[in-house]
């Protein structure tokens, strides 16, 4: 949600009148009222892997949420369509298109996912966050993934003054999924739950309880998410992280990373994102079931400033903090058409 909330802040600083649409059950349907957007939603579910109930209500939704998305179209009339990427984009896309009006897609991964696949063929225009095989051509454009102006903001003083964190020694910075992700967490208990180094430790809302009272120590803090992830990101030395959207956040504000990618992602696209970080050199990727590595290495990193200082600078020229202000740009140009 938070690359489609990114470009709609390009969108509305050119003047732009931006409105959203999707699940009324999922965090967009917070998260965009919240961020100053109209939202419509619309009944769509993913689809179960299993024959059951819940699967034949899911394909009763799908078949009805293009006829939805067509009565939200003629009610804004919106002039162009970003869809997302996820299940949510592929009726608002096909629902576009019916309605002869241009629609683009985006997709923030190194994996062209299913429901963008399908929708490709409808789509004008394609942003990737990453080069894919197959997918080239004069309507595919590779901008980077979009990165909320909120999340450029702030400084190593501001970042470790707002944690309570030292300014005089290395900061670890631990971040997971905004669920959580239960192996790093309990790696990072278990290795920095007692000791000296100095870390923030962003949990996930899901396991934030479970984990609290397992530490009690000066120089650790636990979190469960920030509204200031910009900060928090400057702040630290070194980060472990999944290798989801945050990657881009990272490479924005030149944080050198060990990237453990989620080992259940679709078509293991959390591993192919990494990879593109590791061969930049601004990260390395440990796989999950390797992370009891993870503690030794981020001793030998924090003890090796000049490698540290190369990793920050290749995080640095990978990222694409333009990224939102290009699709902006791009879907102007293709409702100016």
């Amino acid at each position: 949600m938070r690359p489609a909330l990114a470009v709609g802040e390009a969108l509305r600083a050119r003047g732009a009148t931006v409105t959203f649409a999707g699940s009324p059950d999922r965090v967009e349907s917070q998260l965009v009222p919240e961020a100053g957007f109209e939202f419509d939603s619309f009944a769509i579910s993913g689809f179960p892997r299993k024959p059951s109930v819940a699967l034949l209500q899911a394909l009763w939704r799908a078949g009805k949420a293009p006829f939805a998305c067509r009565a939200i179209l003629k009610h804004r009339q919106p002039d162009v369509v970003l869809g997302g990427g996820g299940y949510v984009a592929g009726p608002m896309v096909l629902a576009a298109r019916l309605s002869r009006i241009p629609a683009a897609l985006t997709e923030a991964d190194a994996h062209l996912g299913l429901a963008n696949r399908l929708a490709a063929p409808l789509a004008s225009k394609l942003f990737l966050a990453y080069e894919i095989p197959g997918h080239a051509g004069k309507k595919v454009e590779i901008v980077g993934r979009p990165v909320p102006v909120a999340h450029l903001a702030g400084s190593r003083a501001s970042g470790r003054e707002r944690f309570g964190l030292p300014t005089d020694r290395p900061v670890l910075a631990i971040f997971g999924a905004y669920a959580g992700a239960r192996s790093i967490n309990e790696m990072a208990v278990a290795a920095w739950g007692t000791g000296t180094l100095a870390l923030v430790h962003q949990t996930g809302e899901r396991d934030f309880e479970a984990f609290r009272p397992r530490v009690d120590r000066e120089g650790y803090v636990m979190i469960p998410s920030t509204d200031h992830f910009g900060e928090l990101l400057h702040a630290a030395d070194l980060a472990v992280s999944r290798a989801g959207g945050t990657v881009w956040e990272l490479a924005a504000a030149g944080t050198p990373s060990i990237l453990v990618p989620y080992p259940h992602a679709t078509a293991d696209h959390q591993t192919l994102n990494a990879r593109h970080f590791e061969r930049g050199g601004g990260a390395i990727v440990v796989p999950d079931s390797e992370i009891q590595s993870v503690p030794a290495l981020v001793d030998e990193l924090l003890a090796d400033p000049e490698r540290l200082a190369r990793m920050r600078a290749a995080m640095l020229s990978m990222a694409r903090v333009d990224a939102a202000d290009r699709i902006a740009e791009g879907l102007i140009e293709l409702a100016a058409r």
